[in-house]
């Protein structure tokens, strides 16, 4: 990470990690119909962190209303994220992989 590059806090972090993870599907904003899942009355904790990483431009918002993650993202995610995971598989820190 260079020292002009937009800091992203631990839950943003974890918020674009969770868009990767969605795909295609992309990552909902709130909790889906009634009966559909179990009853998740709050929207989702990292709404907040979605819409940060949608004004840095690492997510965007589709016309349904999920999340997905951009060309952007995917590089921060790959450089930050993932990066961090293979040093710790190199350090013999294990972890999920």
């Amino acid at each position: 990470m260079s020292w002009d590059e937009l800091y992203l806090e631990t839950c943003c972090r974890s918020a674009l990690h969770r868009v990767v993870l969605s795909g295609a599907t992309g990552r909902p904003v709130g909790p889906p119909p009634e009966g559909k899942m179990p009853d998740f009355r709050a929207p989702l904790k990292d709404r907040a962190c979605l819409e940060r990483l949608a004004g840095m431009g690492f997510a965007q918002q589709r016309e349904d209303g999920r999340f997905e993650v951009t060309a952007a993202g995917r590089q921060r995610h790959e450089r930050e994220i993932l990066a961090m995971r293979r040093a710790r598989h190199r350090r013999g820190g294990g972890g999920a992989r």
